[in-house]
């Protein structure tokens, strides 16, 4: 089951100049480890929910949400980018 790790509390524009709210989720594999991917969610009206795909592999889910923390906006730059043309 996907959980929601962190929320940034910052919004993320697109090159279009569409908002989104971006989180990270996480996932615990057969071995323990944790994934994590980032989630963006559009401002406003309609428009479709994006994901990365896997952005990191940690041991556990405090290691995830310590990545979480780290994360800075040019980053989310970047993934909402990589999302948007997967």
């Amino acid at each position: 089951m996907d959980s929601l790790i962190h929320e940034f509390a910052k919004q993320v524009r697109d090159a279009d100049g569409h908002l989104y709210k971006a989180r990270v989720l996480g996932r615990q594999r057969g071995d323990g480890t944790w994934i994590g991917w980032i989630e963006f969610s559009p401002r406003g009206t309609g428009g479709v929910v994006r994901r990365t795909k896997r952005e990191t592999t940690q041991p556990s889910r405090n290691a995830l949400r310590y990545w979480a923390s780290g994360v800075q906006r040019t980053y989310l730059e970047g993934a909402l980018n990589r999302a948007l043309h997967a």
